[in-house]
């Protein structure tokens, strides 16, 4: 197999990811269309021509075979069809190898370009940005970012392609966490697909939260939390027992929310549990260098409720 190795040296393996907590590293590709889209490099495993594909009968729709990559199957996914970008007969030269939600998956595009540095506060929610073109009727773009030359990067939200391959995760019935009525938990993630994950699991634990859906939204909410009147002798945290954040989120990031968290003492006591796709040892120890208090990867529910229990008793 054939990497891109000499264009692009950031993305020939997971182990060559840099840490960048001040802003996103962006894998920049095209499917066929007018629109530029992109990847979180942290995601990126290798990107390569695409190689000869085993295919296999009854494959999920989208899904067009497996292959064989160091000792281990590899799903490819037609990353176009889930845009509904895909044009019959067209090939996709090159492939994007990536590393996610605890499993590796192969998305076939037509090409690739660069990788971009963008600040955190520059990635917008697509919420408020009038959106067209591929993508962005099915919900599919979780962020927008705008290049230099004024043009659009849309930003696939792949756990969201993921889940329509594999289909929703099941939830099953967990030991009820014993908190009081006025007591929550608060998370904040831009994943439509993971908000709703966490919200199943918390039901299922019996506790109540709020949310938000990035980490800037989630910073002013938790600011309107920490301004109220506490009776003497009450703090935030006799109601507030946990803040569950993900790491990548437009226009503030999770690292740089925990960070405000952690040094302001109004949130003294309150654990802050990082809650992520990106499963590598580089983005637990950003995580743990920002403050995070306990890292999960997505997306299990038990292990996450396993995780929750601890800090919810405290």
């Amino acid at each position: 197999m054939q990497t891109y190795e000499a264009s692009l040296p950031s993305v020939a393996g997971s182990g060559a990811m840099r840490e960048t907590t001040g802003g996103m590293e962006i894998l920049l590709f095209s499917l066929g269309t007018r629109e530029v889209f992109g990847i979180n490099v942290f995601k990126v495993r290798e990107v390569s021509q695409t190689p000869a594909i085993t295919r296999s009968p009854n494959m999920p729709t989208g899904v067009v075979g497996v292959l064989s990559m160091r000792g281990h199957i590899i799903p490819v996914l037609n990353l176009a069809h889930f845009i509904d970008a895909d044009r019959a007969g067209k090939r996709y030269p090159s492939m994007i190898v990536t590393e996610f939600n605890r499993g590796s998956y192969a998305f076939l595009v037509d090409s690739v370009d660069r990788i971009i540095r963008v600040d955190w506060e520059k990635i917008r929610s697509p919420d408020g940005i009038v959106m067209g073109g591929a993508g962005a009727e099915q919900g599919l773009i979780t962020a927008v970012t705008e290049m230099a030359d004024g043009s659009l990067v849309s930003i696939l939200d792949v756990e969201q392609i993921l889940t329509s391959v594999t289909g929703d995760t099941h939830v099953p019935d967990m030991p009820t966490a014993g908190l009081e009525d006025h007591q929550f938990v608060f998370f904040c993630d831009d994943s439509v697909i993971a908000r709703k994950e966490i919200t199943m699991v918390l039901e299922k634990m019996g506790v109540r939260f709020q949310q938000a859906n990035n980490g800037r939204e989630g910073w002013e909410r938790l600011n309107i939390l920490a301004s109220r009147h506490f009776p003497e002798g009450e703090t935030l945290h006799d109601s507030l027992k946990v803040i569950l954040v993900d790491a990548e989120m437009p226009e503030m990031d999770g690292y740089s929310l925990t960070r405000r968290i952690k040094s302001d003492a109004r949130f003294n006591g309150i654990p802050v549990i990082m809650h992520s796709s990106l499963s590598s040892s580089a983005s637990k120890s950003m995580g743990t260098q920002a403050g995070v208090d306990a890292y999960v990867a997505k997306f299990d529910p038990r292990i996450l409720a396993d995780t929750l229990m601890p800090f919810l008793s405290r």
